[in-house]
């Protein structure tokens, strides 16, 4: 039965709601199962809330801590898709792009402008047009504006950062953009406010069987060690590129294997590169995107074979190089390595195939039924999340009593969409009622939308004033983060809830402390346990510098390993 909140709690995942969902994991038998709080496997929890399922989904970190938290931060169709003939992909991605843009996530996904550079004269001008125009026709114009061709002289005003002879003309076009992790957080809060109990922290450690069917999961709290059964009708494994490793915990032959891409972004002030538009640049290997990010640049991406750690891959010094050398091949003044305030490296979980270029493997999904009473779901990417959770319902629906109603996410709005284009237009009014800079409640309603409210009528006035450290987020954030978000550690809030992790050149070290004291108010944390969670993260973040300065992936690897565990009982590896 699909059960809807009161709107003042709708959707909160704080410690309360913690505690409660750890008795109902114990207590209830659930539809669905799922594994993995990645972007796919919130969307496919809230696919199933919404059509009326019992549906627990458990996390093992955080929510979006693997993938979900370092992509490209794009919602797009897969421009370079057509090249490959991937017709389907493109068309159900820019479907998808429209659907956040105009309906569902309006408040998190924006429109952004890209120029493609012109680098040869005759034949590259209408080859492609011809293939931004299918781009345009499948979708891709309804809500941005549509391509526009620029000469050599009027796309240097649009990009004056860029090398006068790295070009002969350029075409503008728009995708769109999104915080990958608040938005899977929003998914997961969507879900969690139409009655799936969500809960990170949380670890499949093994698979309950009846006779020859799986029956449910066993899984531990890895916050304080305690264990439970959790009995369901259909297990869904939806862990990207932990897929496989589950796959041999559950004793099932898997349907397809997953590959692991490593991809490296780095991040660099704005005024680095002097630009009124994106970049999209072709590489021998793929292709480079410099993507426009508040008060930075976010420059990548890579995209190599990686085997080594899951949970925490490594950037490489060459990896970082990689980087620098092919964007300022176009920039009239490079990049250094001392532009660089962040870096993050990401693992695509792809479906393996034949080739062994990365870059070739499949970026569609795939889901099978392994085994009765367990689904696997893998491939795709961020931008059709939506698709792929439906997907995996439908197919764990032969393991379901009854029959079940059709999917309907594609007229779920998220929370914080509902009146959200109103509150932007009464942001002045909602300013002077909060005593705040209307800039500020326009950033807040991009992260928060409709709850904003909800964010900001208990604050008392210290908490209106910026982080110390990093003055583009309020304390209240950090509070909120905690209390309604499911922040349980320092690097939750650091890392993903806020981005200050890579938008300043401390990494966050500077203001641990302070946002280690406010989440202190939430979790009931006393002064030891602020020093260590303080300790954790600082150790977190020299490992990820010195990784960077590594030549090779084992060595990065090596050195990144080497950091503590902000979560205590993990067990790794689970197989």
């Amino acid at each position: 039965m699909v059960t809807r909140k009161h709107p003042a709690t709708a959707g909160r995942l704080g410690p309360l709601e913690r505690s409660e969902a750890w008795e109902r994991l114990g207590a209830d038998t659930f539809d669905l199962v799922i594994i993995g709080g990645g972007v796919v496997g919130v969307g496919t929890a809230l696919d199933a809330a919404t059509r009326g399922l019992r549906v627990a989904l458990v996390e093992a970190r955080d929510l979006a801590s693997g993938t979900s938290s370092r992509s490209s931060k794009l919602f797009h169709g897969g421009l370079r898709y057509l090249e490959q003939l991937e017709f389907g992909l493109v068309r159900e991605a820019l479907r998808e792009r429209e659907l956040m843009l105009t309906r569902l996530a309006p408040h998190l996904v924006k429109p952004v402008p890209f120029l493609y550079p012109l680098t040869r004269r005759v034949w590259e001008r209408p080859y492609t047009a011809a293939g931004l125009l299918m781009y345009d026709t499948m979708g891709g114009a309804r809500s941005v504006p549509g391509q526009k061709h620029l000469t050599r002289a009027g796309a240097l005003r649009l990009v004056p950062a860029l090398k006068p002879s790295a070009l002969v003309g350029g075409i503008r076009y728009y995708d769109a953009q999104a915080d990958d992790a608040r938005h899977t957080m929003m998914v997961g809060r969507t879900a969690a406010h139409y009655g799936a109990v969500v809960r990170s922290s949380t670890q499949v450690v093994g698979f309950l069987r009846e006779a020859d069917r799986i029956s449910g999961v066993r899984v531990r709290d890895v916050e304080d060690g305690r264990e439970t059964s959790v009995r369901a009708h259909a297990v869904i494994n939806a862990t990207g590129v932990w897929t496989d490793e589950l796959q041999r915990l559950s004793g099932s032959r898997g349907r397809f294997r997953v590959r692991a891409s490593k991809g490296v972004h780095i991040v660099v002030p704005r005024d680095r590169i002097v630009s009124e538009s994106g970049l999209i640049l072709r590489t021998e290997k793929s292709v480079l995107f410099v993507i426009p990010w508040r008060n930075h640049w976010i420059v990548g991406t890579t995209d190599t074979d990686w085997n080594l750690d899951l949970a925490h891959p490594a950037a490489t010094r060459s990896d970082i190089d990689y980087i620098l050398t092919h964007v300022n091949t176009v920039l009239a003044t490079p990049l250094t390595h001392d532009d660089i305030e962040g870096v993050y490296a990401g693992l695509r979980p792809l479906l393996a195939g034949e080739s062994e270029s990365t870059s070739k493997l499949s970026r569609e999904h795939a889901v099978a039924r392994v085994a009765p009473g367990l689904v696997a779901i893998a491939g795709g990417k961020y931008t059709t999340y939506r698709v792929m959770g439906a997907d995996a319902v439908d197919a764990a629906a032969v393991d379901l009593p009854g029959r079940i109603q059709a999917s309907i996410t594609d007229k779920v709005p998220l929370v914080g969409a509902d009146g959200y284009h109103a509150l932007v237009n009464q942001a002045d009014q909602l300013a002077s009622r909060y005593g705040l800079h209307p800039y500020r409640v326009r950033h807040l309603l991009d992260r928060y939308g409709s709850l904003v409210h909800e964010v900001l009528e208990s604050a008392d006035p210290e908490l209106l004033k910026p982080v110390p450290g990093a003055p583009d987020y309020l304390q209240v954030e950090v509070v909120y983060a905690a209390s309604h978000e499911g922040a349980l550690h320092l690097e939750d809030v650091l890392t993903r809830r806020t981005r200050i992790s890579i938008e300043y050149p401390h990494r966050g070290v500077t203001c641990a402390l302070p946002v280690a004291r406010l989440m202190a108010r939430v979790h009931g944390w006393d002064e030891e346990r602020v020093a260590h969670e303080v300790s954790v993260y600082t150790a977190r973040v020299d490992a990820e510098r010195a990784s960077q300065a590594e030549p090779d992936d084992p060595a990065a690897d090596a050195v990144r390993s080497s950091a503590p565990e902000a979560r205590p009982e993990i067990v790794e590896p689970i197989s």
